[in-house]
């Protein structure tokens, strides 16, 4: 049995046709069921619905053989153990750093002024203002990331922004870009090992599928 790891919303949207093209298709709508293992058309392939952030943890351990997860939550995890053979070009999107657009960021990042960032990338965050030789005050938050500079717990935010309606609604502005984000396909490496035969033929689908795009 092979396990394939993946999140609800735009993330398995945009995955389906991948799976189609490997000859995999889900037996439900993970949108649509509360299941939290769905089979598949092929016997020997079940699918785990999981939150974005637990896919890598699933995979490094061994509970999935692949997953599909966006660079950011990557980066985040750490990675150990886990294979990213293949950037899948989907859910794009952007990590950015936005504010009011009355802060001088500009300003503050050529004083090398300490910065208050509120962020649930930390360590994107961290290393990113880093590498530039700036100081900051790092605040962990979970969701409702606009509403820190706007009441004044922090004086940016790092994000992922897509769209940028909500920050616009919320009357902020983006002033940096940290970098592209996308999602890849991730395996465990000791079950690529174990078992290449039943998942090099899923990496070579996928890949296929990616390059017609």
């Amino acid at each position: 049995m092979i396990t394939i790891a993946l999140s609800k919303g735009r993330i398995f949207g945009e995955t389906a046709p991948l799976l189609a093209a490997a000859g995999i298709v889900a037996s439900e709508d993970p949108d649509k069921s509360r299941k939290l293992i769905i089979a598949t058309n092929h016997p020997g392939v079940r699918l785990l619905i999981l939150r974005a952030t637990d896919v890598p943890t699933y995979v490094q351990h061994g509970a999935a053989d692949l997953g599909i997860a966006g660079r950011d939550v990557l980066i985040e995890h750490g990675g150990e153990n886990i294979y990213q053979p293949l950037d899948l070009n989907i859910a794009r999107c952007k990590m950015m750093v936005a504010a009011r657009p009355e802060f001088d960021y500009i300003g503050a990042v050529q004083q090398g002024s300490r910065l208050r960032v509120a962020s649930k990338y930390v360590n994107i965050a961290r290393n990113y203002f880093a590498e530039r030789g700036m100081h900051i005050d790092l605040i962990k938050l979970y969701g409702s990331m606009e509403l820190a500079p706007l009441v004044n717990l922090a004086d940016v935010i790092v994000d992922l922004v897509s769209s940028g309606a909500t920050l616009k609604a919320n009357g902020l502005v983006t002033v940096d870009e940290i970098m592209d984000i996308s999602s890849y396909l991730i395996v465990n490496q000791t079950a690529l090992k174990l078992n290449r035969a039943g998942i090099q033929p899923l990496l070579d689908a996928f890949s296929l599928a990616v390059s017609k795009k």
